[in-house]
């Protein structure tokens, strides 16, 4: 096994990617790249926002800036090697290039999974306990909230990055995919990976379906609260408060479970990439829009650190 895993290190892999060199990919390659510029720049953008805007230094957006953090790194761990793959008509990926995206992956995935399922947990403090917000969502409990998420998912991330990374390589090094993947790294490994196997699902289902039982537990709360609300204003509110949050775990949710928690037999290759494009790049490029144009509070403090720009051009 030492001497499989020795060459392994020394040989690396070759990534098949998702495009080819047709009108179509190519076209197709130009949009993933577009929607990879919108993500980057929207989620700085929002960072800084939420950074220097002191109207902004609340629990959700606190929450949103580590989002937003989790979706830079997230897309940036990815596509950058895709495209240069493409342009260079180079497939490799070292030995230990591949564990870092896998680590950096899986740990991003978790992470922000956790933290969409415990942002459910704040928006049911938010409608429900509206007095006791301030002390029931205090500073303490917001570094409690998104240190947990980091730290779960790191240890998910690193768990499966060497489990991946210890099997052994001795066949195939062509990863039919656009980056290491775990679940298409397993299929060239020469060793029984069942064992593997169930801890992949096992961690998945952790980390996917404890956070989404907190979002329905929250969600089914907050429904409970605004059913016993009569004033039409505070129905409005309360549905302004989580609409953007619901469109966001939907998104990542839906393609989360898609790819991880169906059953074998239905996998395709072809069907894992078209989804895993979509969460490593569309879902980082959405999150920032929904919770930007979507939220007066943001469009607020954007127009004014233009203007403050705009002051600070003229004199």
């Amino acid at each position: 096994m030492g001497r499989w895993v020795n060459q392994s290190y020394t040989d690396g892999f070759f990534l098949l990617g998702i495009f080819s060199h047709s009108t179509a990919d190519l076209v197709l390659f130009s949009v993933v790249m577009a929607v990879f510029t919108v993500a980057l720049c929207g989620n700085v953008l929002l960072i800084f926002i939420i950074y220097l805007d002191a109207g902004l230094h609340t629990p959700m957006y606190f929450f949103l800036s580590q989002l937003s953090l989790m979706d830079l790194m997230f897309v940036c761990n990815i596509v950058p090697k895709m495209a240069a793959n493409f342009l260079s008509g180079r497939k490799s990926i070292s030995f230990v290039g591949c564990g870092i995206q896998i680590g950096f992956f899986v740990s991003l995935v978790g992470s922000e999974g956790l933290l969409l399922g415990l942002m459910a947990y704040d928006r049911y403090v938010a409608v429900s306990h509206p007095l006791h917000y301030p002390i029931l969502m205090n500073q303490k409990v917001c570094l409690q909230i998104t240190g947990s998420s980091w730290a779960f998912g790191i240890i998910d991330g690193v768990i499966q990055m060497v489990a991946a990374m210890s099997l052994p390589y001795c066949g195939s090094r062509s990863v039919d995919h656009f980056f290491c993947e775990v679940q298409a790294l397993l299929k060239l490994a020469c060793a029984d990976t069942s064992l593997f196997d169930t801890l992949l699902f096992a961690c998945c289902v952790f980390m996917l379906l404890l956070p989404f039982s907190i979002i329905m537990a929250s969600y089914a709360c907050i429904l409970g609260a605004v059913l016993r609300i009569r004033s039409a204003q505070a129905w409005k509110k309360a549905l302004a408060t989580c609409s953007s949050h619901l469109t966001a775990v939907t998104l990542f949710y839906g393609a989360a479970m898609f790819m991880y928690l169906r059953p074998r037999r239905y996998r395709a290759p072809s069907h894992d990439k078209v989804a895993s494009i979509f969460y490593t790049v569309l879902t980082p490029m959405l999150n920032p829009l929904i919770y930007s144009l979507r939220n007066g509070e943001v469009m607020g403090a954007l127009r004014k650190g233009l203007d403050r720009c705009r002051i600070g051009s003229q004199h």
